[in-house]
């Protein structure tokens, strides 16, 4: 999704006004802060659950002076609109991919690049360090603060004829994408052929045969019942994008040292909690696609990593601040 940056020529008399409104309307009687969440996940998914987690933490954390309220299921509308309402003030948190983040804060596309970390520990380092701690950040000037990332799982791929065991595979194979230049060339890089279908209108496209496969973690392929058309799940992992907790940095300044403390501690202690809860959810979903009829393979992905190579060297010309970012990823410790 390609989400257009917030006009900074707006009127500051208007945004400061909402954001008044909603200020007054968010603080309790005695003092109370208030902060609403929205999001557009089930109350089911890992993440949601993480959300109730953080919640519970800030209420535990301030001895409830401080509240976050979550709103699950688009209640307060879609992932565009709740990204625009935290740009104007008029909600305070929300969680997005950090694909749509890259609309915003462009260096976050190299958390899109395929098989960027060696290893889930490697990626643990990275987002946890330094580097993972400036990129929540880029996004400040248009009016967005990262608190914390999630775990949103490995990405791999689903076909309806044939399992896809090494980059030759891919070949004359329709393979729907994300809007994503990133997720585009990586499939043009192994030799597929990328198809942007909107993923509320994928089950129908694999169904027709307007695309032969997709790619997405276990619990998506799980939940979005792709299974019952694709009978071939292919782990090869090329990407690892994380989603990202975000607050309206009108927000974040208003709040004191103690709420920030609370809030940012709390972030912190539900990511560590959302990476267990995603691990069991990896494999409770693999487990019930295989009694499904999936067929799941484990290519080796070395060929897989031999083929994207030309998309890092890509940068080194045409952007050399990422291509800088890439390599002190890949060689960070």
């Amino acid at each position: 999704m390609n989400l257009p940056k917030m006009n900074p020529r707006i009127s500051k008399l208007l945004l400061f006004f909402t954001f008044l409104l909603t200020l007054s309307a968010c603080t309790k009687p005695g003092g109370v802060r208030v902060l609403k969440l929205g999001h557009g996940l089930g109350v089911t998914h890992p993440v949601h659950t993480a959300m109730i987690f953080l919640a519970e933490r800030v209420e535990e954390k301030s001895e409830g002076k401080m509240i976050v309220k979550v709103y699950p299921n688009q209640q307060l509308g879609s992932e565009r609109e709740l990204v625009e309402l935290l740009q104007i003030g008029s909600l305070a948190m929300t969680k997005v991919s950090s694909a749509v983040m890259e609309s915003f804060a462009p260096k976050l596309q190299v958390l899109s690049q395929p098989y960027l970390f060696k290893d889930d520990v490697h990626r643990e380092k990275v987002l946890s360090g330094e580097i993972g701690k400036s990129l929540l950040l880029e996004g400040e000037d248009f009016w967005l603060r990262g608190l914390c990332y999630y775990d949103a799982g490995k990405r791999s791929f689903y076909t309806k004829n044939q399992p896809i065991t090494n980059p030759e595979d891919l070949k004359g194979l329709k393979i729907r994408v994300m809007e994503s230049n990133t997720a585009i060339n990586m499939v043009k890089s192994f030799g597929g052929s990328p198809t942007p279908v909107s993923y509320g209108e994928l089950y129908t496209a694999l169904q027709q045969g307007i695309v032969d496969g997709a790619e997405n973690n276990p619990p998506s392929l799980y939940t979005s019942r792709h299974y019952e058309v694709c009978k071939f799940y292919s782990i090869n992992e090329h990407t690892a994008v994380p989603d990202i907790m975000i607050i309206s940095t009108k927000w974040w300044n208003i709040l004191n040292e103690d709420e920030k403390q609370w809030l940012q501690e709390a972030a912190d202690e539900s990511a560590v909690f959302q990476y267990k809860l995603w691990a069991e959810a990896v494999e409770e979903s693999l487990a019930f696609l295989e009694a499904a009829g999936v067929t799941i393979v484990y290519p080796e992905q070395e060929g897989f990593r031999q083929s994207v190579e030309s998309m890092y060297e890509g940068y080194r010309e045409s952007q050399p601040e990422m291509y800088e970012i890439i390599q002190k990823i890949r060689n960070y410790e």
